[in-house]
């Protein structure tokens, strides 16, 4: 098993070595686990952890499902799990109780697998995580182990380290990380497909902050499956969870509004969907999935133009495909806001093409951007060397000249000349940047990154990302 360490959370994960990590692989160690909530998650993960041999103690306030797990009956459910409760129960490795404290003091590691529904104003109910640490940490006041504190339950970044976090320090009267760890455990398991989605995960990922020994219990709890693990700090695994219900979300909604349209042209839905899918490429690959600036180019936008005029024609509406355009305008928008942000007058782009490489400035971003700046008062400068006026042609040249009538003047020849008059340079084109990033030391300029020039970057004074 591979593990994977993001590179900007490795200050969050204390003195661990990639040789301790890996130590961990194949390890065969065994825990006593504590599970709060018997829910889907819960019952799942409870049942799942001993049946791999770890003893599982289930907890929830609710005295009937404590009796059915007990006499080795699903409180849910869930294909397979009868078999899988039974059998851990007559083997003595999963019981259940209401006592928090008692689980907490005799296990070494807690799950936290509490529902956080949503409030009617759509903000999350996270009381049932609160309650549920301060119970945690009352256990661990009088607990003489390092007891690690692992939250499944989905949380919005931010509400472990502003909520959980508190309340177990001020609850225990302890200090995490150095008297207990915290962790962050996202899951993904699907109603209907819980069990073979935990058996054989798509991704594992683990959120901690200065906490070696969970990390470490998490690895050794994780070394049986294939899927290499994926170490973040603790908001960032947050931050995941929903990412990834959100790419769903969208995927249903993507699928369904063009199996609208293709209905109302006479097509076979089915058959677009699967040839899409089909293409592992493009369509079902990390392409297209980088956060950064806005997409342009022949045929995205126009294409997108299209299909929403025809669902226009047929009476389909298509809020997604709308959202989608709208969605562009905004990172288009939010880059100007970044220049003027900065109280610079004079700009420089680097780049102007809607794409490296290439000289197409057809729905370029990078063309609105310097429209826009244009518009505002700001003095630009334009440098990419595959847009020489003398070498363009037909609709491009058209097409250039029609929307900066004074390109020429704004054009630089070479980085050089763009760095000596820029007080701000926003960056559009990545290679065309890093040729000739040297250019910029010892420059007091501030930088503006529309594309990632490199992942070790951060927002700051002098820099700032218009995603990170």
């Amino acid at each position: 098993m591979d593990m994977f360490v993001d590179r900007r959370s490795q200050s969050a994960w204390g003195t661990l070595t990639f040789e301790k990590a890996e130590a961990s692989r194949g390890s065969t160690t065994k825990f006593r686990i504590c599970v709060f909530g018997i829910g889907y998650v819960g019952t799942v993960s409870a049942a799942c952890l001993a049946r791999d041999g770890h003893d599982v103690v289930a907890v929830d306030i609710n005295q009937d499902k404590v009796d059915l797990l007990n006499g080795g009956l699903p409180p849910i459910i869930e294909p397979r799990l009868a078999e899988r409760i039974r059998s851990a129960v007559r083997a003595g490795r999963l019981k259940a109780t209401t006592h928090s404290l008692d689980a907490v003091s005799s296990t070494d590691i807690s799950l936290v697998c509490v529902g956080t529904p949503s409030r009617d104003n759509g903000s999350l109910e996270t009381s049932f995580v609160s309650r549920v640490a301060h119970e945690i940490g009352e256990g661990i006041r009088t607990s003489t182990n390092f007891h690690s504190v692992v939250v499944r339950s989905t949380l919005l970044p931010g509400t472990m380290e502003n909520i959980v976090l508190p309340i177990l320090e001020r609850t225990s009267g302890k200090k995490a990380g150095r008297d207990f760890g915290v962790a962050y455990l996202p899951e993904f398991l699907r109603e209907g497909t819980a069990i073979a989605d935990y058996d054989d995960p798509g991704t594992i990922v683990i959120g901690v902050d200065n906490d070696t020994v969970t990390l470490q219990r998490l690895l050794a709890l994780h070394a049986r499956f294939s899927a290499r693990p994926r170490i973040l700090s603790i908001r960032g695994a947050e931050a995941v969870k929903y990412a990834n219900n959100a790419w769903h979300a969208t995927k249903i909604s993507f699928a369904n509004e063009m199996g609208l349209l293709c209905k109302a042209m006479g097509v076979d839905s089915h058959q677009v969907m699967n040839v899409l899918v089909a293409d592992k490429k493009l369509n079902i690959s990390p392409a297209y999935l980088k956060p950064g600036f806005a997409f342009g180019g022949s045929c995205l936008p126009k294409d997108l133009s299209a299909l929403r005029h025809a669902g226009r024609n047929a009476d389909i509406d298509t809020p997604l495909l709308d959202a989608v355009m709208q969605a562009n305008e905004n990172q288009i928008r939010s880059a100007f806001q970044l220049v003027a942000a900065t109280g610079k007058r004079r700009i420089g782009l680097v780049g102007l093409s809607f794409k490296p490489d290439t000289d197409d400035l057809r729905y370029s971003p990078m063309l609105e951007v310097a429209e826009r700046l244009i518009g505002r008062g700001y003095q630009l400068a334009i440098y990419d060397s595959n847009i020489r006026l003398s070498r363009l042609t037909g609709v491009n040249r058209d097409h250039l000249t029609s929307r900066l009538p004074h390109i020429a003047c704004l054009l630089r020849e070479k980085m050089s000349d763009l760095a000596s008059f820029a007080e701000v340079i926003v960056v559009g084109n990545r290679k065309e940047f890093l040729k000739n990033s040297s250019i910029l030391k010892g420059q007091d300029k501030i930088i503006i990154d529309l594309v990632r020039i490199t992942p070790e970057k951060e927002t700051g004074s002098e820099y700032r990302g218009i995603c990170w």
